[in-house]
């Protein structure tokens, strides 16, 4: 604390005293004090400063020496200020020398009264532009203006003044942290530059501190390295923060200026939340002659999490259906799709339940005592009937008749059921195409089948007609409803010269 109390004073100070210095009368830069052997041999021009006490001071831990002299940055009033003064110890006073200046702002920064060898700035100076002058000072001969010696290059340094704010020149800035992160996690560093003197003073000494963001977020005051300042930030409850940050001068003091920037800090993610299913029972239906492969309903574990961390995989645990179902997970839609594997029957079953399960894919141990982080959830499938088609007795009937039989006699009869739980009536028909002469005629109700034309050998042995079963729906308790479904059977008749025989059932592989 004393040692800062000091840079303080210090810091206030020395602006002033040199600003007093400056305005005081000059003192002459002198020669030494043994005479000079001739006037072109040896003899010195010397830069004047104040006094004995400020000769004591150029030569103080700050540098300063015998050939510079300093001038106020920024400073501007009714005069031009005095800088300092030239003087060479061959000057007795009266008037016979003449002091020329020349080099870095001669005659347009700096002018030199050429008798009394005093220098004033003419205009305001920015050290920031330009920190240092090099000139030439010579003094010469009045009259002739002959050299009365060497010319002596002397500096002139443009003392800083806290005129420069600080300015951060990359702000503002974005910066990420893992949610959940401990406390003092470092966040990001930022940095503000002064146009100011580094060296001199604490004009350039930057303090850093956050003006809007606490409690979330501490900065060091030196470093400005941001860090978080509480732990276990969640990303669920608060996504992005802003950060207000200052730098501060003349070592954050009182007086100092400064400069803000903004912060963006977002919370990445990690995975600390379960899956969790929309709802524990779920509810679908399904035709039993739906095609192999078919998606019958999707199910879906919702996570509060993003990106990988959000996925999960979906399987059946448990339940009645394990072999008739599976469950694929959808990457994209984030759910789980069921599908048939095998063929249902409504007859056979008509329902099923399942218990399906949804796992996160990335788990991150740090959070393993959040709990499992998978969840269950109940699938109740109906199977609803479909109109499936008649079946015949046989898939394929042989008949031997007769050709001497007579007309209008039953020569074969065909059966058919309804497998459904409806059992709805059949009727049977002759596809026509098969029977173009129409030696045959069918029974509709009883699908027996009786001959039409005779036949004759000679022309044809055998008839093959196609038989067609076809449900009727009930309508009104009537059965001459709307049409349904239909399955077809081939029926082979073979002409004989023999006593008609039963017919016999010839059964093909399917």
């Amino acid at each position: 604390m004393p040692e800062r109390l000091w840079e303080a004073l210090w810091d206030l100070w020395t602006p002033l005293l040199i600003l007093w210095i400056t305005l005081l009368p000059p003192c002459v830069y002198s020669a030494p004090t043994t005479p000079a052997p001739a006037l072109m041999s040896g003899s010195r021009l010397e830069l004047s400063r104040l006094s004995e006490e400020q000769r004591v001071l150029n030569r103080s831990k700050r540098g300063w020496v015998w050939n510079q002299m300093f001038v106020l940055e920024e400073f501007s009033g009714p005069e031009p200020i005095l800088v300092g003064r030239l003087h060479t110890d061959l000057d007795p006073g009266s008037k016979k020398i003449k002091y020329i200046l020349s080099g870095d702002g001669a005659g347009t920064i700096f002018q030199i009264n050429d008798i009394t060898g005093d220098i004033h700035a003419i205009k305001r100076l920015d050290r920031e532009e330009k920190a240092e002058y090099t000139l030439t000072a010579q003094a010469v001969d009045f009259e002739t203006n002959k050299p009365l010696e060497p010319p002596s290059e002397f500096i002139i340094k443009v003392q800083d003044i806290n005129d420069n704010a600080p300015e951060f020149l990359n702000g503002p800035y974005h910066a990420t942290v893992p949610e959940m992160s401990i406390l003092g996690t470092s966040v990001t560093n930022v940095t503000a530059t002064d146009a100011d003197d580094p060296v001199y003073g604490n004009s350039a000494k930057l303090v850093y501190s956050i003006l809007e963001g606490q409690p979330y977020f501490s900065i060091e005051p030196e470093t400005a390295i941001i860090k978080t300042a509480l732990p276990n930030m969640d990303r669920e409850a608060k996504e992005e923060y802003l950060v207000v940050i200052q730098a501060k001068d003349m070592g954050g003091h009182s007086g100092g200026l400064s400069g803000t920037t903004t912060l963006t800090v977002t919370l990445s993610d990690v995975n600390d939340n379960p899956p969790k299913f929309a709802q524990s029972l779920y509810h679908f239906s399904v035709p039993e002659d739906v095609v192999l492969g078919t998606a019958i309903g999707r199910v879906k574990a919702n996570d509060q999490d993003i990106g990988e961390n959000a996925q999960s995989s979906y399987d059946i645990i448990d339940g009645d259906g394990t072999a008739i179902f599976e469950i694929t997970s959808d990457a994209q839609a984030q759910d789980g799709v069921l599908r048939l594997r095998k063929p249902l029957d409504f007859e056979t079953k008509k329902s099923y339940t399942l218990k399906v399960e949804a796992a996160n894919v990335h788990v991150d141990p740090r959070f393993s005592g959040r709990g499992p982080f998978k969840d269950t959830a109940t699938v109740k499938i109906v199977v609803e009937d479909a109109d499936e088609p008649p079946v015949f007795s046989s898939p394929t009937y042989l008949l031997e008749v007769h050709e001497n039989a007579a007309l209008n006699s039953v020569i074969g009869q065909v059966t058919a059921r309804d497998p459904d739980i409806t059992a709805s009536p059949i009727r049977f028909s002759i596809d026509r195409h098969t029977d173009l002469e129409r030696q045959f005629n069918i029974n509709a109700d009883d699908g027996k089948i009786t001959l039409a034309t005779p036949l004759d050998r000679e022309l044809s042995v055998w008839h093959n007609i196609t038989i067609i079963a076809t449900e009727i729906s009930h309508s009104n308790g009537e059965c001459h409803g709307q049409r349904r479904s239909q399955k077809r059977t081939l029926f082979l008749i073979q002409s004989s010269s023999r006593n008609g025989q039963q017919p016999e059932f010839y059964h093909q592989e399917k």
